[in-house]
């Protein structure tokens, strides 16, 4: 199925009041019956609705629309929407208050699973800092008799697919180096 504007009934109310296209490519566009783009060119339908302009919202072109009103057999083409995988930018990661007593399990869970990430790595994926790592790892942390590794992801404190950059990053480093990647730590009371 493909891609529809934003706000279909808006984006067909102004395609009709602004441009020469039929109603059979303002339908496909919009993912409408070309009868339902009939009846609210008859006024019929969706009367009071404000037109949504899909150009200037970046659905599409003018030029697209202008290509399409000189042929009536081409159909309008959507533009690609922007990316929706937000990155976040450089700086440090902020941790609302109530995650932060979660940042040492999470680190527990780390060194526990991914021996293979470097503290740097760590400090860029959690928002902590080097010492609480040094401190989680050997068991100099003031909670330390009540850590418990749990995942940063479950806990929030990370994405999954940044999880998986930094690991794979981790391994790549470890292959270019020509070690072996560690596997994870199995210890049977042992919090991490």
């Amino acid at each position: 199925m493909n891609a529809l504007p934003l706000m279909p009934k808006a984006t067909a109310v102004w395609l009709i009041e602004k441009t020469a296209l039929t109603f059979t490519q303002i339908a496909e566009f919009c993912g409408m019956h070309p009868l339902e783009v009939q009846a609210i060119a008859d006024g019929e339908v969706a009367q009071g609705i404000v037109g949504y302009n899909p150009v200037k919202n970046h659905q599409v072109t003018q030029a697209e629309i202008e290509r399409c009103e000189k042929d009536p057999a081409q159909r309008l083409k959507i533009l690609p929407a922007p990316n929706p995988i937000h990155r976040r930018s450089k700086g440090a990661r902020y941790t609302p208050v109530a995650k932060r007593n979660d940042r040492p399990d999470a680190i527990a869970f780390l060194l526990r699973n991914f021996p293979q990430l470097s503290e740097v790595q760590m400090v860029k994926l959690l928002g902590t800092t080097k010492d609480t790592i040094e401190k989680v790892r050997t068991r100099q942390h003031w909670n330390s008799p009540n850590i418990k590794p749990r995942d940063p992801v479950i806990l929030g404190l990370c994405s999954q697919t940044d999880l998986n950059a930094m690991v794979n990053a981790a391994n790549e480093r470890l292959a270019r180096e020509g070690q072996a990647v560690p596997q994870p730590i199995e210890l049977d009371n042992d919090p991490i």
